[in-house]
């Protein structure tokens, strides 16, 4: 199954890669020869490239959360007439605003990148055992001897989804509190670099969101 997705990805696999390598040579050249700068770097171009999608993603998550309440509503009222579930349900969603796959769409877009970022660096060839040694970790290829990242990768994941959720059911609540803890599980077996990778995607997807939060905010005082 892991061939065939590697596979599959392929080439976005050697495209990240290649812009690894392109870092690499930029800060070896400076004196920082560890591949944990160059991991660093292209999580963030990555995540600045999809901004965009991200802002749509967040947004659309948001407003679907928003109309929970009134959703439920419906459900209750309509539980026996599926026919006038489903109308009231659209009439609800073009009232808000909502398309239900908005969310989706820039998530299906992103996932080739997150895919391919995950076998680019699940077993990245170091060109030195130098390069390997980031900080506290002795490899990069192994998983963090000290648990630091593996706590740092639910810590981060548990912070991303609370900025993201306003209303929450039973369900959601249990999500948000079982899926840091399943990130983090899984990663004291990951290869340290590839958690490097996640912990640094979500430090900057809590910024990102922060930034979003707080412009909508000027702009909502700005409107009043």
């Amino acid at each position: 199954m892991i061939e065939f997705f590697s596979n599959l990805f392929e080439p976005i696999i050697h495209i990240l890669q290649f812009i690894l390598g392109g870092f690499y040579t930029v800060t070896s050249a400076a004196g920082l020869v560890s591949y944990g700068f160059p991991i660093i770097l292209l999580t963030i171009l990555i995540k600045l490239v999809t901004y965009p999608l991200t802002v749509k993603q967040v947004k659309s998550m948001k407003a679907m959360q928003e109309i929970q309440p009134k959703m439920k509503k419906i459900q209750e009222k309509y539980k026996n007439n599926p026919q006038m579930l489903q109308q009231k349900t659209g009439e609800l969603f073009r009232e808000a605003g909502v398309n239900p796959l908005a969310g989706c769409l820039p998530l299906l877009v992103q996932m080739p990148i997150l895919m391919g970022m995950y076998y680019a660096l699940f077993n990245l060839a170091y060109p030195s055992e130098a390069a390997a040694v980031f900080l506290w970790l002795p490899s990069m290829s192994d998983p963090d001897p000290l648990y630091i990242l593996p706590v740092l990768s639910a810590l981060t994941t548990f912070i991303q989804q609370k900025m993201t959720s306003t209303e929450m059911n039973a369900q959601m609540k249990i999500m948000m509190t079982v899926m840091p803890l399943f990130i983090g599980w899984i990663s004291l077996n990951f290869p340290s670099g590839l958690v490097l990778y996640w912990v640094t995607m979500n430090l900057v997807q809590i910024v990102q969101q922060w930034w979003m939060y707080r412009s909508e905010g000027a702009a909502a005082k700005e409107a009043i």
